[in-house]
């Protein structure tokens, strides 16, 4: 009788334990629903109609920078009926996704190639580091498409995995993106940005171009400021976020790369330095169309002056 009672015992313990842990599970697995609902969600802070298209401006609460981040959209009158292209521009240095979106015109050009350009922030926001708002190329304003691993940058400062997961699947759950077909260019630190996020990820990002690029990081001082204080010394990272050293290391893209650069531009020689990126290009047979725009600054008139051509060339790329 008392092993019957212990036997039963036993078989009650081992039914409330499977009880109890399949509610723990069924709790922990609805609370990561919940959590990537919120992730999913946006939140709309201006809407716009122009040249045709409708061009957005949105907050959301990202999981790679564990802020809120602001990005904008503009979507073209083509996306009303179906998918179209997406084309992602980043930023440079002290510049939020407000800059491009204003000053460089890029919505004539987009709604008449039908593509859907989307315009993120160069850093996380609301945080408040020691020295983080100090100087204007590191910290906020300048988070230089890397992931940090030095503390206290490391659980915020993920810029790289923002642009290459957060936000594309964001975008390609609001909106009607075709990311199959899917480009990315940029400014100065964006170019930067776009150059080695493309290199890394080309069945991603089919088609890269840049204005006036930093493309070898850890030879200027922009580049060794930030790596140093958001990578430590570790030097191979350096490298794998550093676009001539990746061209040099076997990376590719499946297109050729257009690069424009002003000639009177004031950081051509000390930062800039485009013809280390040409060598290793023609070093490693990747094709590249660098032009020197004679007379041209590192300015939103340069920019603007250009991209027409930008979006031309990604429109080419993207509909092979």
């Amino acid at each position: 009788m008392v092993k019957a009672y212990a036997v039963l015992w036993c078989l009650t313990i081992r039914l409330l334990q499977k009880f109890y842990l399949t509610q723990y599970f069924r709790l922990k697995l609805n609370l990561k629903i919940k959590d990537i609902h919120k992730q999913m969600q946006i939140t709309t802070l201006s809407k716009q109609k122009a040249f045709g298209g409708t061009q957005g401006v949105y907050s959301h609460q990202s999981e790679s920078t564990q802020c809120e981040m602001s990005f904008s959209v503009f979507e073209p009158h083509k996306a009303q009926t179906e998918k179209c292209p997406v084309l992602f521009f980043l930023s440079g240095l002290t510049c939020t996704q407000e800059n491009v979106t204003t000053k460089s015109g890029f919505q004539q050009y987009a709604n008449q190639a039908g593509i859907i350009v989307v315009c993120p922030d160069t850093s996380p926001r609301g945080t408040d580091f020691p020295h983080e708002h100090d100087d204007y190329d590191f910290g906020s304003g300048a988070g230089f498409y890397i992931n940090a691993t030095e503390e206290p940058w490391s659980k915020n400062y993920r810029m790289y995995d923002y642009i290459v997961h957060d936000l594309p699947e964001l975008i390609e759950h609001h909106f009607p993106a075709s990311l199959e077909k899917c480009g990315i260019f940029g400014h100065s630190m964006g170019g930067h940005g776009a150059l080695i996020i493309g290199l890394k990820n080309p069945q991603k990002f089919q088609s890269i171009s840049a204005f006036s690029p930093i493309v070898a990081p850890i030879q200027c001082p922009w580049g060794q400021k930030a790596f140093n204080g958001y990578l430590g010394n570790n030097q191979s990272l350096w490298q794998s976020y550093d676009a001539t050293q990746l061209i040099l290391n076997g990376k590719r893209s499946p297109n050729s790369i257009l690069i424009d650069q002003g000639s009177n531009d004031n950081f051509l020689e000390e930062q800039l330095k485009p013809e280390l990126f040409l060598n290793a290009c023609l070093n490693k047979e990747q094709p590249i169309n660098l032009r020197m725009q004679e007379g041209y600054d590192h300015s939103y008139f340069f920019i603007s002056t250009f991209m027409q051509d930008h979006i031309q060339f990604h429109a080419n790329n993207l509909s092979q």
